[in-house]
């Protein structure tokens, strides 16, 4: 009896030692400059975009001054869209991006010679708008309707995770992700799964607001940012804390470098990034060999 006392009290001192790490506390992320449990920052993220939703691309027009349409021109310039490909357009709720794939890839058919050819290439085309808010696809679908855009089926909607993607491996020909990659609880997984899902060959493309270098554009871009971007939201949206967030999540996204690095360690090649008005926003990329 005494000695399982003892070896009762001494199991008791050695154990809080050896407890997994999950059960002393879970792992915290940056959400904008706070500091949250990982579990959390999905949810939180979801209620931003949540209460965006509605009025996400006029805001994008107010904010950047209508550049972002020129940013995602570019962006796609860069995909080069053909007909017959599958794409995966990840955090594309509102649909930007695809319509803009889908509207160059329909340029490209109607200029091609051999009609038939191009047509049953049409058949196959499916550009998917993944994103983890419905409410962002909802709007998305809506907007699709009103262009008469993927009534042949070409354009797919899908509610999911870009941490963990429902596709198969090797499926997707271009992975494209705008403005969404900051908002991720892990970037690591976000790449990797990017990898994962394309074809060799396939390219990865993202689009994000980065890191301005230039001492007096910072300093003005910073004024900007913490001062008129959540004002206008409180005014057109009437909500100033997402903008908040949305301003402060870029100044804890990684540099352009950085950033580029671990493009490379999730296995992509001739990983590269182009920087637009100075590093307010870049788009880099790599390849799948």
């Amino acid at each position: 009896m005494a000695l399982r006392m003892v070896a009762r009290n001494f199991r008791s001192k050695l154990l809080p030692s050896f407890t997994p790490a999950f059960m002393l506390h879970s792992h915290a992320t940056s959400f904008g400059y706070k500091e949250v449990p990982e579990e959390e920052k999905s949810k939180l993220v979801g209620n931003v975009f949540t209460s965006v939703a509605s009025n996400y691309d006029l805001m994008n027009d107010l904010m950047s001054a209508g550049l972002h349409r020129l940013w995602k021109e570019r962006l796609v310039s860069k995909l080069n869209p053909f007909p017959g490909m599958k794409h995966l357009d990840v955090a594309g709720g509102t649909g930007d991006v695809a319509f803009r794939i889908l509207e160059s890839i329909n340029s490209v058919r109607h200029k091609a010679l051999r009609d038939t050819f191009e047509d049953n290439l049409q058949e196959e085309t499916q550009i998917y708008v993944c994103d983890i808010n419905p409410n962002m696809l909802n709007v998305g679908k809506i907007r699709a309707q009103e262009r008469g855009l993927g009534e042949d089926g070409s354009l797919v909607w899908v509610e999911g995770d870009a941490e963990a993607l429902n596709f198969e491996d090797g499926s997707i020909d271009g992975y494209t992700i705008a403005f969404g990659i900051r908002n991720v609880t892990h970037i690591e997984k976000v790449l990797s799964e990017a990898y994962r899902v394309l074809k060799k060959g396939g390219r990865f493309l993202c689009l994000e607001l980065s890191h301005v270098e230039n001492p007096a554009f910072k300093q003005f871009y910073d004024y900007y940012s913490f001062s008129v971007i959540p004002a206008i939201g409180e005014l057109v949206a009437g909500d100033r804390n997402s903008y908040q967030y949305l301003v402060e999540s870029i100044r804890k996204f990684p540099s352009q470098e950085k950033f580029a690095s671990l493009i490379s360690e999730a296995g992509f090649q001739k990983v590269e990034y182009e920087n637009l008005v100075g590093g307010v926003v870049a788009i880099h990329s790599g390849l799948k060999f």
